[in-house]
């Protein structure tokens, strides 16, 4: 399979800042943009700068929406603290973003590539304003690959996930835009894919200012989760859709019509994924359902321990 290229979307975020490494390695990134998301805009922006800085990526990074589209903003402090990277120490960032219009670069990059993958790992504002200025990029895209949604239990309310919840109105603006391919990555898979001390044993292990800063992210990672849910392992919930289209064997995928609640006072951000036998519901959407989660959990590692 030819290295796919892609535009990696994001709101850094511990588990961003991983998928930014995998992509890296995996992926021909032809943009990094922003959202706010897990933390405000200003602080996704400069996450995605300083993980290029570390680890010597000549990625251009574009900040892109601040605000929902209707909704007010809404932050994940509590799983990501305060900067969105919190655990590590925060060197100086001095690199700078590209642009402060990431929409443009999706839409322009979408038109000057025609098997672009669109890789949305937060809230999907960006996306869905891309969508909406230009609809003609919905055939030009080779797919969307998001992480976002679950089939079951959420994580921010008992219905919703935490990026479909913080701007439910983009959300459904992509699933209803007619993309001949999006896959889903929600919480029922990322779930599968988890990290404990043994992984963050293996970056310690190897030297180098990139493996020691993820171990070091990892340590707060895992941390939130013992507090929280009493749990000895986190979520690799981002790099699942970098994986979803860089190693798509590794996953089972059912095809299923999505729609997101947007107004429901218990219900907002749900994704309703129509499961029924028989429907006759249009698919919009690969869900995905499974991962391989061992060799998953090694490519990732390995990617970080490469920066060593």
């Amino acid at each position: 399979m030819a290295t796919p290229k892609i535009i990696l979307d994001c709101d850094p975020g511990h588990d961003d800042a991983v998928a930014i490494l995998l992509a890296a390695r995996e992926c021909n990134v032809l943009a990094i943009t922003t959202v706010s998301g897990n933390a405000p805009l200003e602080m996704t922006t400069a996450n995605a700068l300083l993980l290029c800085q570390l680890a010597g990526l000549d990625i251009p990074v574009h900040a892109g929406a601040d605000q929902p589209l209707l909704v007010p903003a809404a932050h994940a402090p509590r799983a990501h603290g305060a900067t969105g990277l919190d655990g590590p120490p925060r060197p100086d960032v001095y690199l700078k973003a590209a642009s402060n219009d990431a929409v443009d670069v999706i839409i322009k990059t979408a038109r000057a590539h025609d098997d672009v993958w669109l890789m949305p790992v937060g809230p999907l504002t960006n996306i869905a304003l891309a969508i909406r200025q230009a609809p003609d990029i919905v055939e030009r895209v080779a797919g969307i690959s998001l992480m976002g949604g679950a089939i079951g239990p959420g994580n921010v309310t008992p219905t919703a996930e935490f990026n479909i919840w913080a701007d439910p109105h983009a959300a459904q603006i992509v699933f209803a835009a007619g993309v001949p391919l999006v896959r889903m990555a929600g919480l029922n898979l990322t779930h599968q894919l988890c990290v404990g001390p043994s992984e963050t044993a293996a970056l310690r292990a190897q030297s180098g200012i990139v493996p020691e800063f993820v171990a070091d992210l990892f340590d707060f990672y895992l941390a939130g989760y013992r507090e929280r849910a009493g749990l000895d392992a986190a979520p690799m919930h981002d790099p699942c859709a970098v994986l979803a289209v860089t190693h798509p064997e590794l996953f089972t995928f059912g095809n299923r019509h999505v729609n997101v609640e947007t107004t429901g006072k218990l219900t907002r951000g749900m994704t309703v994924a129509d499961e029924r036998p028989g429907t006759d519901a249009v698919p919009n959407c690969e869900v995905a359902y499974s991962i391989d989660a061992a060799p998953a959990l090694e490519l990732i590692i390995d990617a970080i321990r490469s920066y060593g």
